[in-house]
């Protein structure tokens, strides 16, 4: 039985390129017939199944039209001969794939051996190393990976593919605690992190991203501030155009921003740090608004990099929110900071509340640990303390209760006595601002002989700066409770409680708490001065003034205060936990 050709017809209107078969020829599927081109692209024509060319009815340079025969070709006797040559032909990576990922591999660590041992002998991580610390590579979703330094005209462009690899800048969004993230993770081995005008670039897009997509910020700040060397761009002059400063600044209050400062930190790159809502830094970290070069230039004398802003004066001075060990520690700390900001955490664990009553002293005048206090309220392991070493006086810092993040303010007894000073004043003041922005319930445990006192502190501006906490209390909108665990005297006082006993949402106070509006002696010296005075004999003038500071105490008592309304409630210290969860509940209805 004869076998009918079967005709192959132009699959569009084109000229006809190249014939690759000849009559006779034995074809597989997916082998190439013709090649044809239309509109300037190249059209494959290809065999459909295994067969013998019959007849060839065109030549090149043919112009055909849609439906024209091309050939004919006969179905040989078995369908099966299609081989597994011609199979792996037709399947094979298009030549571009093995150059792009051959591109991409010049950024990574295993093409960077040089600059990674010499980040490893500072005993400090690549940049990638840490980017991977904050997500799954996986999740990661980089943005402009292949930029290099803007040095073509001087360097050697397949050299700056590796040595200044994604521009001294790693960007994109990644999943930190299972949720959408911003990272930024500026890399030191590229010219010294220094910041240049694709790396200004590639930061203005990633936060131009997190703006629009709401995401939160998580950045690695490490280098050397701007970086003149970008020769490549000549219609800039000053850079002052750049907008990366004031893009990261626009973000306060809109999403939550984290830095992490490690090695050398200055200019702009110390700039990006400070302005965040969270700053965390290593021990190993220096931090200045300029380096040596820029002092050294304007005539300040000549410093070593780590004499400039080393931790020991930016923990103390209220610049670093936290101190880490190493880079490991920095982005186990960034990924739990940001947690609070993410939302609730089903997985917790609870103290043994019964063991409150006993953290509290039974003389009043002895000291005790408020942050015992506030972790054996709070979930286990939950406390994340910023600024422990600015403004002792008032602890700051990030908890959970059953999981729900709280911010917390707590007066330290152990710190001037628990008054207010004018560092602990801003530091509570910037913190109920942050968790006003971003909705954190807010709870304070107050313990306050009042605002810190005398001509030498009055020096530093506290009228001004103490009243700030007035203010940013008067205007928060996030929940605030309040819990008074001992002293509750004066402004600094009414200060914790935002504003007065009837501003938080619900105040409580445990039973040896004690109110006055001024710590009592100093209440019973003003206010019985003259009657103090008409005694004359000294026992028994001290005796007048031990009755009369008892008749203040049991005046100021809590219970006391409570049967006049002045606070909500007086509660055994066992149940407020209970008591504060209750308050959250409320006000998540």
């Amino acid at each position: 039985m004869t076998t009918r050709p079967i005709e192959v017809a132009a699959p569009l209107t084109g000229t006809v390129l190249e014939v690759h078969v000849t009559p006779g020829q034995t074809v597989n599927a997916g082998d190439l017939l013709i090649m044809l081109e239309s509109m300037k692209v190249h059209v494959r024509v290809d065999a459909e199944n295994a067969a013998v060319i019959d007849t060839v009815l065109i030549s090149p340079g043919a112009v055909v039209q849609r439906g024209d025969a091309l050939l004919t070709m006969v179905a040989p006797n078995s369908q099966n001969q299609a081989s597994s040559a011609a199979t792996t032909s037709s399947n094979a990576p298009h030549s571009s794939i093995a150059a792009l990922h051959d591109r991409a591999a010049r950024t990574l660590d295993s093409h960077r051996t040089e600059a990674v041992e010499k980040r490893h002998a500072k005993g400090f991580r690549t940049a990638r190393e840490n980017l991977a610390a904050l997500c799954d590579l996986d999740t990661f979703q980089e943005y402009g990976q292949f930029a290099v330094a803007a040095q073509r005209g001087r360097q050697d462009y397949e050299t700056l593919k590796t040595t200044t690899a994604a521009d001294g800048i790693i960007t994109g969004v990644g999943q930190v605690n299972d949720q959408s993230t911003a990272i930024v993770v500026n890399d030191y081995s590229v010219l010294a992190g220094t910041q240049g005008y694709f790396h200004h670039h590639k930061l203005d897009r990633i936060l131009h991203v997190a703006e629009q997509q709401q995401l939160p910020v998580i950045m690695f700040t490490e280098g050397g501030g701007g970086r003149p060397g970008d020769t490549d761009i000549t219609s800039v002059n000053s850079m002052l155009q750049c907008a990366s400063f004031g893009s990261w600044a626009g973000l306060a209050g809109r999403v939550p921003r984290i830095t992490v400062a490690n090695g050398y930190n200055f200019a702009g790159n110390a700039a990006l740090f400070g302005a965040a809502d969270i700053t965390i830094a290593t021990q190993n970290s220096w931090i200045g608004m300029a380096g040596p070069a820029m002092i050294e230039g304007g005539g300040l004398g000549s410093f070593a990099p780590k004499e400039i802003g080393p931790i020991d004066v930016q923990q103390s001075n209220g610049v670093v929110d936290i101190v880490a060990v190493d880079e490991v520690e920095a982005a186990a700390l960034a990924v739990k900071a940001l947690s609070y900001f993410q939302g609730e955490n089903s997985d917790f664990e609870i103290s043994d509340q019964n063991s409150l009553a006993s953290l509290m002293p039974e003389n009043r005048r002895q000291t005790y640990d408020v942050r015992q206090v506030v972790q054996t309220v709070c979930d286990v392991g939950s406390w994340l303390e910023l600024r422990q070493h600015y403004g002792g006086a008032i602890v700051t810092g990030f908890a959970r209760l059953d999981g729900q993040p709280v911010g917390i303010l707590a007066n330290d007894c152990m710190v001037l006595g628990g008054a207010i000073d004018v560092a602990a004043g801003e530091k509570a003041a910037r913190f109920m601002q942050l968790c006003d922005q971003f909705g954190i319930p807010m709870i304070s445990f107050c313990d306050t002989p009042g605002f810190m006192v005398g001509p030498d502190h009055e020096t530093l501006g506290a009228v001004r700066r103490l009243t700030e906490l007035f203010r940013v209390g008067a205007q928060l909108s996030t929940p605030f409770y309040a819990v008074v665990l001992r002293k509750c005297y004066g402004l600094g006082a009414q200060a914790m409680l935002s504003g007065s006993t009837h501003h938080p949402h619900y105040t409580l106070a445990w039973p040896m708490a004690e109110f006055g509006p001024m710590g009592l002696e100093g209440a019973v010296k003003l206010g019985f001065s003259k009657q103090l005075q008409a005694v004359e004999d000294p026992q028994e003038r001290a005796a007048l003034y031990d009755k009369l500071l008892a008749e203040q105490y049991a005046r100021g008592q809590a219970s006391e205060v409570a049967s006049v309304l002045e606070i909500d409630a007086v509660i055994d210290p066992a149940t407020t936990r209970g008591q504060l969860l209750g308050c959250l509940a409320r006000h998540a209805n």
